[in-house]
């Protein structure tokens, strides 16, 4: 089929819920893309950070396959090989000592607003409801979480919002400190704003974060959905402020492009759950979990993510120079191999006018280019990229 029979086919069927490019993707190979016209494209954004690893990754083909003929679902009603794996994993890199399995990021915020929830209300027998997010977030799309997102463009229609949530400028510890209130139990924010716009707070901001949470005894929640392992630079977005978290949210780039979601915390917080207070069907289930297994895996041999750092740093000096020679970009801003590039005008024909020299990224906000590469993506690839924005700017007198 071409492009045109499959978008004729698509808006004939499908929910009209997406803004949808007119092109088809059919194959993908590392940082590369072909749609069903048989074109090629440079994947600057990866499904969105969730091909880290870059697209059909031969390890975690390799275990889809094996599980996919082995057992693909069992309910969480057994003990499952593949999720154990994955926990250890996760445990044994980071500070979090429980997981709980879901199939996205907008489920693994859920499960940590109302882990948070439950702990004060259940486990320590003192309610507090009440979450303090940022402005400018973006959490996920059921309701709950499209409450916490602070983007009020994203809750219209959706009135009554779930209540309970109070909103605080971004990298402002003043504001933060002044919505603690007594009923406040937890704070849920992303290390970098990234449907925001790429915002990266300032150096101190998480620790300060931190402090203030200890000092008013309430929980805080990281998103790394888009921040974590890898994208920055770090497996986790908060290891560079030398921090820890109480609870932190995983998706995206977990399964490598299949879907599944986590959410982790202490063992101390994890007394908020218990048998029944929360599930979900397909969360960790065999075939998603051995994507995981065999992702983590992948990112956490000696030397991956320490690469795909120096090509973060590669990507952000080529797009500061090209920057310096171009008035309208405004700024250059991100971590590791996420960069916003921040515009005088609307960046939707900058899309499409990379789109058309053979780039694929995206939007993040009306006035910022998002760049999400796979991990895996080499310096030419980043000099290819450059060079076809370089262009394009041009082309459009920027």
């Amino acid at each position: 089929m071409s492009n045109l029979s499959i978008k004729a086919l698509t808006e004939a069927h499908v929910m009209n819920t997406y803004g949808r490019l007119p092109i088809a993707i059919v194959r993908g190979e590392g940082a590369r893309l072909w749609d069903a016209d048989g074109r090629e494209y440079l994947d600057f954004f990866a499904g969105i950070a969730v091909c880290n690893l870059g697209h059909c990754h031969p390890k975690v083909t390799e275990a889809v396959c094996r599980q996919a003929a082995t057992l693909v679902h069992v309910s969480n009603l057994y003990h499952i090989e593949t999720q154990a794996e994955l926990a250890k994993r996760l445990a044994a890199n980071s500070f979090a000592d429980r997981w709980f399995f879901c199939n996205g990021g907008a489920e693994a915020n859920e499960a940590a607003i109302k882990l948070a929830r439950r702990y004060w209300a259940v486990a320590q027998g003192t309610p507090r409801p009440g979450v303090v997010t940022a402005n400018h977030s973006f959490h996920g799309r059921t309701l709950c979480t499209l409450t916490a997102t602070g983007q009020p463009k994203y809750q219209e229609g959706f009135e009554p919002l779930v209540p309970g949530f109070t909103y605080v400028d971004y990298d402002d510890l003043d504001a933060l400190e002044a919505a603690l209130n007594p009923s406040v139990g937890l704070v849920l924010l992303e290390p970098v704003q990234g449907e925001g716009g790429v915002r990266v707070p300032s150096p101190d901001y998480l620790r300060g974060v931190r402090a203030l949470c200890d000092k008013h005894n309430v929980l805080l929640a990281l998103d790394e959905v888009q921040t974590g392992l890898g994208r920055t630079g770090r497996l986790f977005c908060h290891e560079h402020s030398g921090i820890t978290p109480d609870i932190m949210t995983l998706a995206k780039g977990l399964g490598n492009g299949v879907p599944i979601g986590a959410m982790g915390c202490t063992e101390k917080v994890s007394a908020g759950f218990a048998p029944g207070s929360h599930a979900c069907t397909f969360g960790g289930n065999p075939l998603s979990a051995a994507a995981g297994v065999a992702t983590m895996d992948a990112l956490t041999e000696p030397g991956f993510i320490e690469t795909a750092a120096r090509r973060g740093d590669y990507l952000h000096a080529a797009l500061r120079e090209l920057a310096a020679r171009h008035p309208g970009v405004r700024e250059v801003r991100g971590m590791g191999l996420m960069a916003g590039v921040e515009c005088a005008d609307a960046v939707g024909p900058l899309v499409e006018a990379m789109r058309d020299a053979g780039v694929i990224c995206g939007p993040a906000g009306p006035n910022v280019l998002r760049f999400l590469p796979p991990l895996v993506v080499t310096e030419v690839d980043i000099d290819t990229v450059t060079a076809a924005l370089d262009r394009c700017l041009g082309d459009l007198g920027w």
